[in-house]
């Protein structure tokens, strides 16, 4: 049979070891090593006792030790139970195709077209894999040949036997998949005490078992299988990406890698499996690390919902919603910060939650740096957008419009439209606020820490005469800009269309963004709020110029602080056109409203 090691080029993908060799054969993985030295030194101890153990040069630096090539599946997993019941092998040694197999490290000087094709060892109990038939019979009808595989049971004195012959490594495997099964919840540290005993007879006395605390070769098999089909399933596998700079265990059986696009290096989801991972990858210093913790809480794969912290050298977020989950660590390493986030389909079942769990784990525990980090931009025609960074969509808020500071703490005025029906309320640079009164179209929002605004408002009663300028100050463009317009007219009535004694109507061109913002005299004193169109009756009732715009006056808005416990405060200056521009953008605040 012909085999080849050859893989063609892989470009930049190549940088991240994932080398595609096609095997025919089946092989048996009984170790993985992370330097050259230790795995040839195990890999010679294996081939003192067995036939055909080969050393392969894996994705990520480390190496494996593997028995074979098995001419099939059926041969190799005859070999590895055989060689698994003579203790022979480490009980959680798995089949493998060897696509991810590179260059054999021994025996040495060994290519793959020099290796013999392995057969089942010949031993004194021979176990027989059958083969699958389209029509099952009953197994009492069955050949004995063909009969399925059973391993003999164990008396407690013959599993204690079996037991003894268990070296750390196996010790530690059961107990993993102990974990795993949800019976075991102490360190993994290969000793069977006490913690370990219960949860082997919590495991038996679940599956129906006879309750010794101490499990026989098949229940240990058992269990084992249970954890390495969901280990198969997720195809976890070191992976060093040179280019970014990190290594870590990926799920490369739900994942591929798909593109550098700074600060990342994105592997998407593979299969319709809905998991994505993001590499994390930039120069920078502690306050880069900020900035990036600021924008990924942005982002639409970061769910608002969730545990979060951060400290100058780390942060990490947690978010959750209905759709999705995703963690983010990230910490600060000479002079770069590296990091990564996984996210995961909101898991729907506990199977669900303990392949999430594994994945995360893994990833969190095998986490390290390499010397390489990305550059500042990668490649050409990357998309450009605002709501997007490295092609990721960033999250906007349902509804965004303006509002103004009324008090030293931080209490802000605004459109009661704005904020109604909000899950979460934001105002400026995501300062939580909650909505303390509405009334007749207003709002007052109490931030939940106590800030310090640039301005407060400053009132005049006196109304400015007719045809006189006024201005707004307002977020028009729902927060793409990031500061207050200032939008001129005029004073055209001091009343509403329908005679409103607290209405003003303007002349002025508005946009929805602007409604809550603070109306202005020229002296910079406010004499107003910009009312949401929708909240007047004429303009609900009729379709009207688009030059005419309301406010509600000042006393209304007196009424209304002072009804919950602020006090307005008088303006006593004037001011210039360049401060105008100044106290309007200080006063105003960018009101979000989130669902």
């Amino acid at each position: 049979m012909k085999r080849s090691l050859a893989a063609a080029p892989l470009g930049l993908a190549a940088t991240l070891l994932l080398t595609t060799a096609l095997y025919a054969e089946q092989w048996i993985q009984i170790e993985a090593q992370p330097s050259l030295t230790e795995a040839t030194e195990a890999a010679r101890g294996y081939a003192g006792r067995l036939p055909n153990v080969v050393g392969f040069e894996l994705p990520g630096r480390w190496n494996a030790i593997a028995l074979g090539p098995y001419a099939t599946e059926a041969e190799a997993e005859a070999a590895r139970l055989t060689l698994r019941a003579q203790g022979m092998i480490p009980s959680d040694s798995y089949l493998t195709d060897g696509t991810q197999y590179r260059q054999p490290f021994w025996p040495v000087g060994a290519t793959l077209s020099t290796l013999p094709t392995a057969t089942t060892p010949d031993v004194a109990t021979e176990v027989t894999v059958p083969e699958v038939t389209e029509t099952a019979m009953p197994a009492e009808d069955l050949p004995v040949e063909n009969m399925p595989i059973t391993l003999p049971d164990e008396t407690p004195a013959e599993a204690r036997a079996s037991e003894r012959a268990l070296n750390r490594e196996d010790r530690e495997a059961l107990q993993t998949a102990l974990k795993f099964a949800g019976v075991y919840d102490s360190g993994i540290d290969g000793a069977f005490g006490p913690g370990t005993r219960r949860a082997m007879s919590d495991w038996q006395a679940l599956k129906g078992y006879d309750v010794t605390g101490v499990l026989t070769t098949q229940q240990r098999e058992e269990v084992l299988g249970a954890y390495r089909t969901v280990i198969d399933s997720l195809g976890l596998t070191p992976v060093a990406d040179e280019v970014a700079g990190v290594t870590l265990s990926l799920p490369l059986g739900l994942v591929g890698f798909d593109a550098y696009a700074p600060p990342f290096a994105k592997y998407k989801s593979k299969d319709s499996s809905g998991v994505q991972v993001l590499l994390i990858s930039q120069t920078g210093d502690e306050a880069t690390l900020g900035g990036l913790y600021e924008i990924m809480q942005t982002l639409e794969i970061v769910p608002m919902e969730g545990p979060r912290s951060r400290d100058s050298k780390s942060f990490t977020l947690t978010g959750t919603n209905t759709e999705i989950t995703s963690h983010t660590e990230a910490r600060l390493v000479n002079g770069t910060v590296k990091g990564w986030t996984l996210i995961w389909p909101t898991p729907k079942t506990t199977d669900d939650e303990t392949r999430h769990q594994m994945a995360l784990d893994a990833m969190k525990t095998s986490f390290a740096t390499l010397d390489g980090v990305l550059p500042d931009a990668y490649g050409e025609g990357a998309a450009q957008d605002i709501d997007l960074l490295a092609g990721l969509d960033i999250r906007r808020p349902d509804k965004a419009g303006s509002g103004f500071y009324v008090d030293d703490k931080g209490a802000v005025l605004t459109s009661a439209d704005l904020v109604a029906s909000c899950a979460r309320i934001t105002i400026d640079d995501g300062y939580e606020a909650t909505v303390t009164a509405t009334e007749d179209g207003m709002a007052l929002l109490t931030p939940v820490e106590t800030l310090a605004p640039l301005a407060v408002a400053k009132f005049d009663s006196q109304l400015p005469r007719l045809q006189s300028e006024v201005s707004v100050s307002g977020y028009a463009y729902a927060g793409r800009l990031d500061a207050p317009t200032l939008n001129y007219g005029l004073m055209a009535e001091h009343k509403g269309l329908s005679g409103e004694e607290d209405l003003l109507r303007l002349a002025m061109t508005t946009l929805p963004g602007e409604a809550g913002g603070p109306l202005l005299n020229n002296s910079g004193a406010v004499i107003g709020m910009l009312a949401a169109k929708d909240a007047i009756p004429e303009a609900q009732a009729r379709s009207l110029p688009e030059d005419v715009a309301f406010a509600y006056d000042m006393e209304k808005i007196a009424g209304f602080l002072s009804g919950h416990g602020v006090t307005v405060s008088a303006s006593e200056s004037t001011t210039s056109d360049a401060d105008l521009v100044r106290i309007g953008r200080d006063l105003t605040v960018l009101v979000n409203c989130w669902n």
